[in-house]
């Protein structure tokens, strides 16, 4: 909750008439702010203690009592955290934010002592003493109410937050306690200080304390107002000396007597401008801000404003370029070195170098990478700039929610530079190298614009030719440059980058490409960066595969190369205490039966799925960030009243799934053999096991429906069949996506058959050699067709498609 002071108002709204206090309130707890009475205040409300304090209020005479809290850092208060002497207030206006917030607008009315806390429905309560008023001595109260009136009067012009017109109020004013109040109010004074004054007993004991801390801020102030004259007349002197120097400058120039080093610098950017060959709407800037540069000092704030723009506009590549490799065949010998597969994105580059070296110019290709972390979508970027012979830059989005960062900050900024795609350009020194956008699916969203708007123009073909950066001014030439961007998922881009992007899918690796990529890449390069000889030290193919099943699960190769590092330091160290000893070092093989020492016990047991026929009990296929998996969806008929449970952490698409499984069933019963009294005597039990992990998504539908079938109709499901599809309520299966993943899960756990969607057929027939080997692959259009395959001796069963039509 956060506090907006509003001007004071001696006489608020409303009805002046004081209400009579409740014995017991709702206490509403506040930071760094104290109300006095005859105060009106909006405060923003979050806390969900303090909002249902202010219903209970609302619910009765609209009353409640604002404490101050001790710590204001504090999220949940007690009563011991806060102070016991506040303010019983009235709320006259609750109004609802967009931002889930809830603006109060509370009038104090008076002090009161609070005691006997009690937690209510949610909030806390407390017993009210009001604080009564006592003038023991009217003279004394007379005198120290005019000094503290008298040190007001010079307290606020010097507050310049504070207004005159507010000692004409308080001089207008008559009754002492309204006077303390409406001073106390308006000080400046940290918030200990001004509950201290809202604690004294009397007015008389307010006015005390008033007036010394007035007194005390007086002080304070007029110390402010000495410094800041110094400074001022040291400003005033460095303008005079400025003034001086241009008339100076004035009288050599008209003498002819300028120095060579005033004109130094304007010199030296007419030498660069000489050199660099740019088009001509950035040498007309280029010369507009020289005549600038001329006529400034050239100590002034401006003249350094100006230097660093024409430093970077001048050391842009506006025509350097790198000479391509258009040697397809080593360039395929490079890609091939330094990456294991990736068939579709080498082959898309391999074509580039030919169509570039027919047509010798083009505009750079801009792809878009996408798979599960560890792939090696970024080291391929590294790779591609090494078979072209360019230079390579890299960026990362992630995180990014600044438009800014893309297009830079304009130059009446302090300390504005160009945005991160000009620097990277400055950094690769030539106008073609490769430039990577890591992670295009992390940007955010929020005040400061949308960066990936402002990647529209860098990544559209037709517009980057002339990139506009706020900083530069002047259009920027980015189509020879070759784009690769690079995510998780396609969901996290937005559909106009998608639109601009060449999408190609980067699947997870097999077992045995990953051994092959441990064996070709991963080792040796562990193996250099630990000090150890290949021909000393080497894994053997059993060590790999039990790293890569028992150690690790991903969809790349990350973990699997962590593992190997720590097997190598582990034999690193064991080989030199061999040599501190003395002792013979002979050659070292890792094997699958040293993993247990070298890497400690198993992380992972790859247990093959029980393919038996289970009743209520169907085998799914998942899509997840680190690659496939395999979902036993599990079903329970119970007696009592008809409900649909869903547990397991399923998210509402798969939550409508199961719902338009379970109505399509419905429709059918009676060609099912259903009893239909059956779903108004059984509550239905869905679960999909690893509750702790949140499952969401539609391609479980005809799982789901398989599994719920099974258990009303008491028909067992194969154990050895995986299936994924959406559902509708006619009992078509929809497409789905995350096919190669899914398939490959199916691979690892020994499922001889899968059932897909018909309409996923090109997405399979697109498969990367591997996926799918072994496996039998069931097309289907329709869910009738599902249960054919599904259930054990159920291929007579009755055309249900024919039926529901």
């Amino acid at each position: 909750m956060s506090d907006i002071p509003e001007p004071y108002q001696d006489n608020p709204p409303g009805n002046d008439e004081m209400p009579p206090i409740p014995e017991r309130l709702p206490v509403f707890p506040v930071r760094d702010q104290i109300i006095f009475p005859h105060m009106i205040l909006p405060l923003l409300v979050g806390r969900e203690a303090t909002l249902r304090a202010i219903e209970a209020a609302m619910m009765d005479e609209r009353l409640l009592v604002i404490l101050a809290q001790r710590d204001p850092g504090m999220e949940e208060v007690g009563f011991d955290d806060l102070f016991h002497v506040g303010v019983v207030t009235r709320i006259v206006q609750v109004l609802k934010l967009p931002n889930g917030l809830v603006k109060v607008l509370v009038e104090g009315l008076v002090r009161a002592r609070c005691d006997n806390p009690e937690p209510q429905e949610g909030y806390l309560s407390a017993g009210i003493r009001p604080i009564v008023t006592r003038h023991y001595s009217e003279i004394r109260l007379e005198g120290a109410m005019r000094h503290a009136i008298s040190l007001f009067r010079e307290y606020v012009p010097l507050n310049r937050d504070l207004p005159d017109e507010l000692v004409f109020t308080v001089e207008s004013m008559r009754e002492p306690d309204r006077v303390a109040d409406f001073l106390a109010a308006h000080l400046t004074l940290p918030y200990e200080k001004k509950q201290r004054i809202l604690e004294a007993e009397t007015p008389l004991d307010q006015f005390l304390e008033i007036a010394s801390q007035l007194a005390h801020e007086i002080e304070i102030l007029e110390v402010e107002r000495s410094i800041e004259g110094q400074v001022r007349d040291k400003i005033s002197n460095s303008q005079r000396t400025y003034f001086l120097q241009e008339q100076l400058r004035t009288i050599k120039k008209e003498l002819g007597e300028e120095s060579e080093e005033e004109w130094g610098d304007i010199l030296a950017y007419q030498k660069k401008l000489d050199d660099v060959k740019l088009p001509d709407e950035a040498r007309g800037k280029v010369d507009e801000e020289l005549e600038k540069l001329k006529a400034m000092p050239m100590l002034s704030p401006e003249a350094t404003v100006v230097r660093n723009y024409l430093d970077w506009i001048l050391s842009l590549p506006w025509s350097k370029k790198t000479r391509d490799r258009h040697d397809i065949k080593q360039a395929q010998k490079i890609l091939d070195e330094d990456h294991y597969g990736l068939k579709q994105p080498k082959e898309r580059i391999l074509e580039h170098l030919a169509v570039l070296k027919l047509v010798k110019k083009m505009r750079g290709p801009i792809i878009c990478l996408v798979g599960p972390p560890g792939v090696g979508k970024t080291s391929l970027g590294r790779s591609v700039a090494r078979a072209l012979n360019r230079k390579f830059v890299r960026i990362s989005l992630g995180g990014i929610r600044d438009e800014a960062e893309i297009r830079g900050h304009r130059r009446t900024y302090i300390g504005s530079q160009p945005g991160r795609i000009i620097q990277s350009m400055k950094k690769a020194g030539v106008m073609n190298p490769v430039f990577l956008l890591d992670e295009i699916d992390k940007m955010s969203v929020d005040f400061r614009g949308d960066p990936s708007s402002a990647l529209l123009e860098v990544l559209d073909p037709e517009q980057n030719t002339s990139f506009s950066d706020h900083y530069l001014e002047v259009e920027y030439d980015l189509s020879q440059v070759m784009f690769i961007t690079t995510a998780n998922t396609r969901d996290g881009i937005p559909i106009a980058l998608q639109d601009r992007m060449e999408i190609i899918q980067l699947p997870g690796y097999l077992t045995e490409e990953k051994l092959q990529i441990a064996t070709q890449f991963l080792v040796p390069k562990q193996l250099k960066e630990h000090g150890l000889d290949p021909k000393q030290v080497s894994f053997s193919r059993e060590a790999l595969l039990a790293i890569i099943e028992d150690y690790t699960r991903e969809s790349g190769v990350r973990e699997l190369e962590r593992h190997i590092a720590k097997s190598c330091r582990r034999v690193a160290r064991s080989r030199v205490e061999k040599m501190t000893k003395k002792k013979k070092v002979g050659r070292s093989t890792v094997g699958a039966n040293r993993l247990k020492t070298l890497l400690g016990v198993p992380r992972y047991h790859h247990s093959r799925l029980d393919l038996q026929p289970r009743i209520g009990v169907a085998v799914g296929l998942a899509w997840t960030p680190v690659g496939g998996d395999i979902l036993k969806i599990q079903v329970r008929l119970m007696r009592g009243r008809p409900n649909l449970q869903l547990t397991g952490q399923l998210g509402d698409v798969m939550q409508e799934s199961a719902k338009a499984g379970l109505t399509y069933i419905r429709s059918l019963s009676k060609e099912l053999e259903l009893d239909a009294t059956l779903f108004y005597k059984r509550e239905i039990h869905i679960h999909v096991p690893e509750g702790a992990i949140r499952k969401d998504g539609p391609s479980a539908g005809i799982t789901m429906a398989t599994a719920l079938l099974s258990a009303l109709t008491n028909r067992p499901v194969r154990g050895d069949i995986a299936m994924t599809g959406e559902i509708t309520l006619q009992g078509d299966v929809l497409p789905v996506g995350g096919i190669n993943e899914k398939v490959m899960a199916a691979q690892r756990q020994g499922i001889k058959e899968i059932v897909l969607p018909h309409d996923n057929i090109p997405q399979w027939e697109d498969r990367p050699p591997g996926v799918g080997k072994g496996l039998k692959v069931h097309f289907v259009k329709h869910i009738d067709e599902v249960w054919k395959l599904a259930f054990s001796g159920e291929h007579d069963r009755v055309d249900l498609a024919a039926s529901a039509n």
